[in-house]
């Protein structure tokens, strides 16, 4: 049985250990300008006063992190639906496998809606290239957050694998967290949701000598998909296209990651949808029928993005969207001139933002919107 000794270097904190954060924290300026930006109705030594008494990491969710989330959503969208935690178990503890668009936000309205529904929160997998400065590793590793290693050489990604795989699957079937992580590393940047079979055969080490379908109903995956009507970053990341395009070797920088985390917080946003799905155990049946490994992967993989496609909710500019590539009116019965209008002056503000190749730009932003309609197309022969 794995130790929790094991994990020390990506773990999240536990109770016994918040103090002590909180004392580093409390002589950090830059956290302590961004407690400024985020709550800017409170004075930073009122805040530390405020931190200083809490006890939990539930506690903390609860009394900082929840509020602020609950704020954006407040001020930046126009509301947070979702479906499916009815049919689950709050006593279970799943595998939450969920397309992805924004950094911060994705797990943590997540983890806003778990709490609203009486779950517990989950734990949440995030990549090292975000921790900037060790006090937003301190910070995140309060919210429940565990260490995803990035960058590293082959032998070095192997051993980081083989601890990750190991502790999901601690976490999940002998400490009894939930556990969300991303179905691909960073977001999908087009739109177009695909699980990687890196994530697949990451998630597969840690089963020893059990077959595949063995290895994956424990876990107990259940299949989430998240719809944003308006992504905020997407103009970054039609400029990040572009970039790439131009220059092939373009890497993001720290600077970029952080005005992406900005935006994300901040823009427009529209209405929020999270679909939960059922945990998919008893489709894995089929695996047995399959002798290659890597196929074994590849149909664990269509089968989550076959739940992710179904349950995404389609929003009106989805459909301007595939209508205007297509040079079509297809689903011109599906949404009104002012949601067409609507949605064409998003993009406009959007474009005015960057500068460019106008017309490869808008061609991006248009991809990224109409590739959900495509992924259901797809499912159903060429309909909705």
């Amino acid at each position: 049985m794995a130790k929790e000794l094991d994990f020390e270097s990506i773990r999240p904190y536990q109770d016994h250990e918040i103090q002590q954060v909180f004392e580093r924290l409390k002589n950090e300026t830059s956290f302590l300008d961004l407690i400024g930006f985020l709550y800017p109705e409170l004075s930073a030594q009122r805040f530390i006063d405020m931190m200083m008494q809490i006890k939990s990491i539930r506690q903390f969710q609860q009394e900082v992190i929840s509020p602020y989330v609950k704020q954006i959503i407040k001020t930046t969208t126009k509301g947070v639906t979702s479906e499916g935690l009815e049919q689950l178990d709050p006593n279970e503890s799943y595998l939450y496998i969920s397309n992805h668009r924004d950094i911060v936000l994705d797990p943590a309205i997540l983890n806003v809606i778990m709490f609203e529904h009486n779950f517990d929160t989950t734990e949440i997998a995030i990549g090292d290239n975000l921790l900037i400065y060790p006090w937003i590793t301190d910070l995140v590793k309060l919210n429940r957050t565990f260490i995803v290693k990035r960058n590293l050489s082959v032998r070095q990604m192997m051993e980081s694998s083989t601890l990750l795989s190991e502790y999901i699957r601690h976490t999940i079937t002998n400490v009894g967290h939930s556990i969300w992580i991303a179905q691909r590393e960073g977001r999908s940047k087009d739109g177009n949701d695909r699980t990687q079979l890196s994530l697949l055969k990451m998630l597969n080490i840690s089963g020893k000598d059990k077959s595949v379908a063995e290895n994956f109903k424990q876990l107990k995956i259940v299949p989430v998909s998240i719809s944003y009507e308006y992504d905020p970053c997407d103009y970054l990341k039609a400029r990040e296209f572009q970039q790439k395009r131009d220059n092939p070797d373009f890497t993001k920088t720290q600077d970029d990651d952080l005005q992406h985390m900005g935006a994300g917080l901040r823009g427009r946003k529209g209405r929020v949808h999270f679909a939960f799905g059922q945990p998919i155990n008893n489709e894995f049946d089929v695996l047995k029928g399959i002798e290659n490994k890597n196929k074994k992967f590849e149909f664990l993989a269509g089968l989550i993005d076959r739940h992710v496609h179904e349950n995404y909710r389609l929003w009106p500019g989805n459909l301007v969207a595939w209508d205007m590539l297509n040079e079509t009116n297809e689903y011109g019965n599906l949404y009104t001139a002012e949601e067409k209008e609507t949605f064409n002056q998003y993009l406009e503000e959007h474009l005015n933002r960057i500068e460019g190749d106008r017309a490869f730009l808008k061609k991006t932003l248009l991809e990224m919107y109409a590739n959900p309609v495509v992924n259901k197309r797809e499912l159903s022969g060429d309909s909705l």
